[in-house]
């Protein structure tokens, strides 16, 4: 028995730009903490990584300064629809929802579409990957989850940032023009993304990754993002304890950015795989690769602005056989909101910082 076991636990706030204000800053950064250590207190408690990461998720839905649950961007219409996935990397299961309104938590909904592919199907149908809109709602309070009125899901950071590009793009529709001085720069509308994610690392080795988003602001109802699809905003899997074909033994990563070219790139499966192909790529090189090919989609797509984040946790394997934790942290935007703690330094640490 391991009687000193190692967990992990890394969580963030999204791809973007975290530097609105210094309230709004340190708003971020704790809600960051927060998050892990409601984590940190599953993982010792010898809970599943699948837990922790749930847990840390959870917390940042509620925190109504980030995109995610509470605090959710709102649609062309003024409403909240959440996308969230998770994924075991012990067994590659995997669940998510999309277009969800009404769940308090929507994380805790793609746990339950993840859960139910381990009920036997009297008629032996297919479990579901995705659920999405009314159906998902239905099938979460059927599950017991916390349900609430929508309007409830509303933040008022949120409904006032709504108000305000909801009526530049009515002006701009109707040719009325509007001083960019009323929109710096740093508030721009692709800044206001942060969609929020999590990583962990269980005392038994174990793996997870999880994501959660309120997606972009002023989207169309109905619109899916990477937080809900297969391999784009979260990946996670590990190879058998004796599979020494790769020098790595297990990958867990969140995303976060522009969805529709995340999901083009299916940015979170290609560095997973990229990594565990055994061909002794540096993770360095493979995260540098694979941002670089999303900015060649995204300028061929005739954008030249590609946000995306990227934070990944590796099982790093040496000549000796011994298996090492490695954090790392990538991204293309002004800067990324990210915090870690673990049982060798239970003290979370965070941090805003800019390219």
């Amino acid at each position: 028995m391991n009687t000193n076991p190692f967990y992990v636990v890394a969580v963030h706030g999204g791809a973007g730009s975290h530097s609105r204000s210094k309230t709004y800053t340190m708003e971020v950064k704790h809600a960051l903490i927060s998050a892990c250590e409601s984590a940190l207190a599953r993982l010792v408690q010898n809970r599943t990584a699948l837990d922790a990461t749930e847990s840390a998720i959870t917390v940042l839905e509620d925190d109504p300064s980030l995109n995610a649950g509470y605090g959710s961007n709102l649609t062309l219409e003024g409403t909240v629809e959440c996308d969230a996935a998770l994924m075991d990397g012990a067994t590659g299961n995997y669940g998510s929802v999309g277009a969800i309104s009404g769940v308090k938590n929507p994380i805790c909904a793609a746990r339950t579409v993840l859960r139910h592919a381990f009920i036997s199907d009297p008629l032996g149908r297919i479990p579901p990957l995705l659920m999405v809109s009314r159906g998902a709602e239905t099938f979460a309070q059927n599950q017991g989850l916390p349900c609430v009125s929508p309007e409830l899901m509303i933040s008022p950071r949120a409904q006032a940032d709504w108000e305000r590009w909801k009526t530049r793009l009515d002006s701009v529709c109707a040719g009325i023009d509007v001083p960019e001085d009323n929109f710096p720069r740093s508030s721009g509308l692709r800044d206001i993304q942060d969609t929020v994610g999590a990583i962990a690392w269980d005392p038994d080795g174990g793996l997870a990754a999880g994501v959660s988003s309120g997606g972009l602001l002023l989207k169309h109802s109905g619109r899916i993002g990477e937080a809900a699809t297969f391999g784009a905003g979260c990946w996670a899997h590990q190879l058998a304890s004796n599979d020494v074909s790769c020098s790595f033994g297990g990958v867990a990563c969140s995303v976060s950015g522009t969805g529709e070219y995340i999901m083009r790139c299916v940015l979170a499966k290609t560095i997973g795989e990229k990594l565990l192909s055994g061909r002794g790529e540096d993770t360095h090189d493979v995260l540098h690769e694979v941002l670089e090919n999303f900015h060649v989609v995204c300028r061929s797509l005739g954008d030249n602005e590609a946000h995306a984040g990227v934070l990944l946790l590796v099982k790093e394997r040496d000549e000796a056989g011994t298996v090492n934790a490695r954090l790392w942290c990538a991204f293309t935007t002004e800067n990324m909101a990210v915090g870690y703690a673990s049982s060798l330094n239970p003290q979370p640490k965070v941090s805003c910082d800019h390219t």
